[in-house]
């Protein structure tokens, strides 16, 4: 009889301890999820010690700060990642808040404003823009359709103004201002040229015409499909202003970063002047229309490359890379 007992005895005492350990483990489970739950208040109220952080290291991470900018406006639905972009130009950076910077319905694939009067005056004044050029040393505020582009003076150093700057364009994004308003312009009020106000009611040069000849149009699609996309990565844009029949020479103007940068006749002359020769046997050159100030920077420009090609002998290039090319002349 006892050797029949004990079977039973011992299947009850398993079926018993196989019933409990459900509980246990559900216990167990609770009580870790309650100090996990102690574990991130505590670190979300007091800040990590040397020992705590190597005790809950995976913790850590849930309170790291995101750079994420969210805009009132948008009441949470969206997020907004300002990001800065080097430019050809080391005077230029360019600034791409993923928000549309142009007002909808603008003719003018960009807008520029070259002076603190040019942000006040009609058709497309700027608060951001008049701050913008409010802070020492910046002298070009250039707005592309999702890009704003800051250029400051030479004697400027960016790690005394690049904090501002972005703060500045920060805050406007994510407040919800915006950025370019429209006004009427009024008979007294000068031309767009004259207030230092580029673009805004002027067409897109490089838009569809049906007076364009053929070789024209020729012309203005290759400035769109292919060149335009890269001088707006650089921070800038390109007009077109003409073609001379006679002489196939084809007019053209920079703006934006590429505007006052020192490797902008090196541009036209290597890269655009070279594509549309390619695809367009009519065009024979590229002429740059520049305006007094830019003529003078022009000039200064070919004294200190003359200088160079003293240094380097009559066979060097003009180039902004590699060995050789005028960039790099020994001083």
């Amino acid at each position: 009889m006892s050797s029949a007992v004990r079977p039973t005895k011992a299947i009850r005492a398993a079926l018993k301890a196989a019933s409990q350990r459900p509980r246990a483990q559900r216990i167990i489970q609770s009580s870790c999820r309650a100090y996990q739950s102690r574990c991130a208040y505590h670190n979300a109220s007091t800040p990590l010690t040397s020992s705590a952080s190597q005790q809950r290291p995976r913790l850590q991470a849930l309170h790291q700060s995101l750079r994420v900018i969210q805009p009132a406006a948008a009441s949470g639905s969206r997020m907004i990642f300002i990001q800065t972009q080097d430019t050809p130009n080391k005077d230029a950076l360019k600034f791409l808040p993923n928000h549309p910077i142009l007002p909808q319905g603008l003719s003018s694939p960009y807008l520029e404003y070259l002076s603190p009067r040019s942000t006040l005056a009609p058709p497309h004044p700027s608060p951001l823009a008049a701050r913008l050029l409010n802070v020492d040393g910046i002298k070009n505020v250039f707005y592309g359709p999702d890009f704003i582009t800051v250029t400051k003076d030479t004697e400027t150093n960016w790690a005394h103004v690049k904090p501002e700057v972005f703060s500045l364009i920060t805050e406007a994004v994510t407040s919800g201002e915006q950025i370019v308003n429209t006004i009427e312009r009024k008979s007294g009020d000068g031309a767009t040229g004259t207030t230092g106000q580029d673009g805004g009611n002027e067409a897109d040069t490089l838009g569809y015409n049906e007076e364009d000849s053929e070789v024209v149009g020729m012309i203005k699609e290759l400035l769109e499909t292919r060149i335009r996309p890269a001088i707006q990565e650089d921070g800038g844009d390109i007009e077109f202003r003409g073609f001379e029949t006679g002489t196939g020479n084809v007019m053209l103007k920079l703006r934006g970063a590429c505007r006052t940068c020192d490797s902008s006749t090196v541009t036209l002359r290597n890269g655009i002047e070279s594509m549309l020769m390619h695809y367009i046997e009519e065009v024979k050159g590229v002429t740059q229309v520049l305006n007094e100030e830019e003529e003078i920077a022009i000039k200064e420009f070919e004294k200190f490359e003359e200088k160079l090609r003293q240094q380097k002998g009559p066979d060097a290039t003009a180039g902004t890379i590699g060995k050789g090319s005028l960039d790099r002349a020994e001083a």
